[in-house]
């Protein structure tokens, strides 16, 4: 028997994670020197943390050591359960360096039990539209092989572009150099980014300015959306909830059948794009990837 678990960073929405039977890691970040673990936003104060940001405050987030690794995985291991985790992208955290740790050790006190790990390459719900179809498909009583096999198609239909509306956050998490950020700030200019193969991000074009970014973002999906009727298509904001309605709208003028979900980025991934970010989720045919960049 296996459990079938994700992380916070795939922010897949708490009630939604709770209808699928889906346990997560909740994943830490630090505001205003204090601590807290993304719950999914669940009890998340979203209003604070981004007026918190808006206002000065520099976010951090952190890897998960060892210990916590060991204290999360001994929690299933011990009542003879498996796990099957789809996890972020391998490429965004040295958590998973932790991980491979933790559950080296724990081999030798559990020689039966075994954590296979599906790398997303991808973050926040290019994660979790994974983590939820292969949740689904465990409520249908798939094996673990067959969601595997399933995930190694789907993940290369994932697409996930976004832009940020401050380079400098970009920069601060080294996603950016100083000399483009400032330059990028100066003229205005909005990258629109997505993820490579190796699971890091690549900038694919820079928009002037925020109308353009609106219009850009609910275009790709227009253009591209494969099996509406199937997979939902998320469309996220760092608290610009106006103009994500209207990604989402201008998705519906020409896509009406289309099930658009809104929802708020959470404060992890928000320490790392900034206030002002919006961003598209959603399962095209074949998803274009990037030279790493």
């Amino acid at each position: 028997m296996s459990v079938l678990i994700f992380d916070s960073n795939g922010e897949l929405w708490h009630t939604r994670a709770g209808e699928l039977g889906l346990d997560y890691i909740s994943m830490p970040y630090y505001v205003a020197g204090e601590e807290y673990f993304y719950d999914l936003g669940k009890d998340t104060d979203f209003k604070k943390f981004y007026d918190l940001v808006r206002g000065g405050e520099i976010p951090k987030t952190q890897a998960l050591n060892p210990e916590d690794y060991k204290r999360i995985m001994s929690g299933y291991f011990e009542k003879g359960e498996d796990v099957l985790y789809v996890s972020f992208s391998h490429a965004m955290s040295g958590t998973f360096q932790s991980l491979e740790l933790a559950l080296r050790e724990l081999k030798e006190k559990y020689p039966e039990r075994k954590c296979t790990v599906f790398n997303t390459n991808s973050i926040s719900l290019g994660a979790g539209i994974q983590a939820e179809q292969a949740a689904i498909l465990k409520k249908e009583g798939k094996t673990d092989e067959e969601i595997l096999a399933f995930l190694n198609e789907f993940t290369h239909r994932v697409c996930v572009y976004f832009v940020v509306d401050d380079l400098m956050h970009l920069k601060r998490g080294g996603r950016c150099s100083g000399l483009a950020a400032v330059a990028g700030t100066l003229l205005n200019l909005k990258p629109m980014l997505t993820f490579n193969e190796e699971g890091g991000l690549s900038v694919i074009t820079k928009l002037g300015g925020r109308k353009k970014a609106i219009s850009t973002l609910a275009n790709k999906v227009v253009e591209e959306l494969e099996d509406e009727d199937k997979y939902s298509v998320y469309v996220i904001d760092a608290d610009c909830s106006e103009e994500g309605d209207r990604i989402r709208d201008l998705i519906l003028e020409k896509r009406p059948n289309a099930h658009v979900v809104r929802q708020i980025i959470g404060p992890v991934i928000g320490s790392h794009c900034g206030p002002g970010t919006l961003g598209v989720i959603f399962a095209a045919k074949k998803r274009p990837i990037p030279l790493k960049k």
